[in-house]
């Protein structure tokens, strides 16, 4: 019977997609699976090439399939010789790069649990998720040394000559004996540092459900060169950009080090890539670098996912790239559910849509009640999950083609004297202006109309009132007269958290505060009533 890496087309999607199709992919089985013999032992005969390493002002850096697997059963047996065992956490804080997937690949191999950790974050955040987590190693750089100090039973690993000599001793071939239920990666979701959110345990297992993002969402396939600039410490850099690629033999591109577009588009052209998923800030900065014109692509698959894409950045990569950008939805939580099946000659691309459920799944609009909404109204997003409805604190609708659009998150709607507006269709009028690179919209206070729409634009442009204007008449022209920021900031960046999103909680959180102490100012500063009579 024919994998379903040799379907394309969307119809074969939905007739020939399956549990048991998902798991032939594969040399394990539903009892015994192991991540990294799936992702790098089975295609490490010859000197095929694994990972590019893209970093900034260095030359690319090639690993092979046979090197990782080498480098990665080194570090089990090293893990192993200092007491590490099944079901232990070990913590790895790097760019990616040889000792990375050595790292990560050699605990999996071992049957101990791969925490992936940010390499930006402070010491509040390392050792917030130290804690939480309990590894006992943490594989890192020696500047990270202080952020863990004092932390009882941990041992530090550090990438450093001593590491990578000690390595080497060891051999080059790990055995590995893993149930597909055992646990394999703990992922933390994007927070800030101070807020800590809940690591997601993924088990095996998890690698044959991730295939049907590779397969629908990212439109993997054997022979693809595959880029995805997203860090591995987050879902949509681990999962869809590094384990489902390299289960499939796919050779992939990463990012270490300081993100600079133009460096990106180099090597997209240079390296010959022909499938593309980066988040949508990346093809946004793409965009306003301005060097995409210097070269020429290979792309013939795009797709993004974490959150809306502009129609200016939209427009500007299919133009760019040839081909058209595929939106991948989901979480971490419950995985990717609706997407675009780039690359199907049979499934005609709505720019901006979600597109619709993977092969199996099932998605609906519902209302506040519980109930489907009707086409083209919008309620919240929900997920069937083991026999229940499932929220995803996520606004949509579904148009009269079965195409799910997004609305923004429940709590990015803002409501000005009766009006419901969506921050995500502000922004994207306001990104129409060929002179705004990024903008934020958020609801602020206001005594007549309870709240108005407060805008936060990045520009090289000087703010003054003329380019205000624009902006609001923009916006009036785009959706309506009653939609335009009626209050506009300029800053010179906008918060984001750990994965590049715009983190509109902080904005409104300063601005709710800004509120309380203006409130606070004029009640000290209001007069005392008159004293009654007799008082």
């Amino acid at each position: 019977m024919p994998l379903l890496t040799e379907f394309t087309r969307y119809a074969d999607a939905q007739q020939h997609c399956s549990k048991d199709a998902l798991w032939a992919l594969f040399d394990g089985n539903r009892e015994q699976l192991n991540i990294a013999h799936e992702c790098i032992d089975r295609h490490a005969a010859g000197d095929r090439t694994a990972v590019i390493v893209v970093r900034p002002g260095q030359a690319d850096e090639l690993l092979s399939f046979r090197q990782i697997s080498a480098d990665s059963a080194r570090f089990a047996h090293l893990l192993a010789a200092r007491g590490v065992g099944r079901g232990d956490r070990v913590a790895v804080m790097l760019e990616p790069g040889r000792l990375f997937y050595a790292a990560i690949f050699g605990a999996i191999k071992l049957g101990a649990i791969a925490v992936p950790l940010f390499t930006l974050f402070g010491p509040d955040g390392v050792r917030l998720r130290v804690l939480d987590c309990q590894p006992r190693v943490l594989v890192t750089v020696p500047d990270k040394a202080q952020a863990v100090a004092g932390i009882a039973d941990l041992t530090c690993l550090y990438d450093a000559p001593a590491l990578h000599a000690e390595l080497a001793q060891w051999p080059d071939v790990f055995q590995t004996d893993t149930r597909a239920s055992d646990l394999a990666i703990f992922q933390y979701t994007s927070g800030t540092t101070r807020e800590l959110p809940e690591a997601v345990r993924h088990t095996h297992a998890a690698l044959v459900t991730l295939m049907l993002a590779a397969l629908y969402g990212t439109g993997i396939r054997p022979g693809d060169r595959f880029m995805c600039p997203s860090s591995p410490a987050w879902g949509h850099g681990l999962w869809h950009g590094t384990l489902a690629p390299l289960a499939l033999g796919v050779t992939i591109g990463v990012y270490a080090g300081k993100f600079d577009a133009a460096r990106l588009l180099q090597a997209l052209a240079e390296q010959g890539f022909t499938n593309l998923s980066a988040a949508a800030t990346h093809y946004r900065m793409m965009r306003n670098s301005g060097a995409a014109t210097r070269y020429r692509y290979q792309l013939r698959k795009l797709s993004f996912t974490g959150e809306p894409i502009d129609t200016e950045t939209l427009s500007f990569a299919e133009a760019t790239f040839g081909a058209p950008v595929c939106s991948m939805y989901g979480t971490t939580e419950i995985g990717v559910v609706l997407v675009n099946y780039p690359g199907a000659p049979d499934f005609p691309v709505k720019p901006g849509s979600l597109g619709k459920p993977v092969p199996g799944g099932r998605v609906e609009v519902q209302d506040a009640t519980g109930q489907p909404c009707a086409s083209g109204v919008t309620g919240e997003l929900k997920v069937w999950r083991r026999d229940r409805w499932v929220p995803t604190k996520d606004l949509g609708r579904v148009d009269e083609d079965g195409y799910f659009w997004h609305g923004g998150r429940a709590d990015d709607v803002i409501i000005s004297a009766g009006w419901t507006m969506s921050a995500v269709e502000i922004e994207d009028a306001i990104l129409k202006h060929p002179d705004v690179q990024e903008a934020a919209a958020i609801g602020v206070p206001d005594a007549l109309r309870g709240s108005v729409v407060k805008a936060f634009i990045v520009s090289r442009r000087a703010g003054d009132s003329a380019f205000i204007e624009e902006i609001q008449t923009r916006v009036r022209n785009n959706l309506s007269q009653h939609e335009y920021p009626r209050k506009v900031v300029f800053v010179t960046e906008l918060p984001k958290n750990p994965a590049g999103k715009i983190n509109r909680k902080i904005l409104r959180d300063r601005e709710a505060l800004a509120h309380q102490t203006d409130a606070a100012h004029a009640d000290v500063q209001r007069p005392a009533p008159p004293s009654s009579p007799g008082a």
